[in-house]
């Protein structure tokens, strides 16, 4: 019986990951291969905040490696809301696979009233064009600031910040954030094909 249960939920799985993934009619080889790439330039980051925050990883600088403190919300330890914040994080960076997937151009017959209409071009564009300025301003930001010694709030960094090319705990910190840069002029690149795809259709 468990055996049964767990093929058919293997074949489930397999269903919504095809669904998920299925490439939109006249989709460049490149524009899919940059939207498979877009959740793994969070992935680094998300993984280094939870072995770090959540499991107190000795991978880090100063007290982040045996954090408990508060995550600023009342009654959330910063473990659960560093999970958390990963999870979004990496949800986000998925909706990149839309602009080059079947499900950004048609929506899902899940969705009552919507179901399989076609998704405005502006509804899934403007959204995507948005984030990817704002993604590459503020990773740029963050990373000229650091190039300076400085917070992003312009501030001189202290001897214990995280991100640091001072020591090996430091670099694994700016290795794990590094990818994020791309994020922004991926989002950016897959939101112009979209565009152009789209209203040549």
């Amino acid at each position: 019986m468990t055996t049964v249960t767990g093929a058919a939920r293997a074949i489930r799985f397999r269903a919504v990951w095809t669904a998920a993934h299925a490439p939109a009619a006249g989709v460049p080889r490149w524009a899919r291969a940059a939207a498979y790439v877009v959740p793994l330039t969070v992935l680094p980051a998300s993984l280094w905040r939870i072995a770090v925050c959540t499991f107190h990883a000795p991978i880090a600088r100063g007290d982040l490696s045996s954090v408990d403190g508060s995550s600023g919300l009342p009654g959330v330890p910063l473990g659960v809301y560093v999970i958390v914040l990963s999870v979004v994080s990496e949800l986000l960076a998925f909706a990149a696979v839309g602009l080059v997937a079947t499900w950004g151009e048609t929506f899902p017959g899940w969705i009552p009233v919507l179901r399989r209409r076609r998704v405005p071009a502006l509804l899934a564009g403007i959204p995507a064009g948005l984030g990817a300025v704002t993604l590459t301003l503020l990773w740029t930001w963050v990373a000229v600031c650091l190039s300076l010694g400085l917070q992003i709030n312009g501030q001189p960094q202290g001897p214990d910040a995280p991100l640091s090319f001072g020591d090996w705990q430091g670099l694994v910190a700016v290795a794990a954030y590094a990818p994020l840069l791309l994020w922004g002029p991926l989002l950016g690149a897959l939101t112009v094909s979209y565009w152009k795809r789209r209203r040549e259709s």
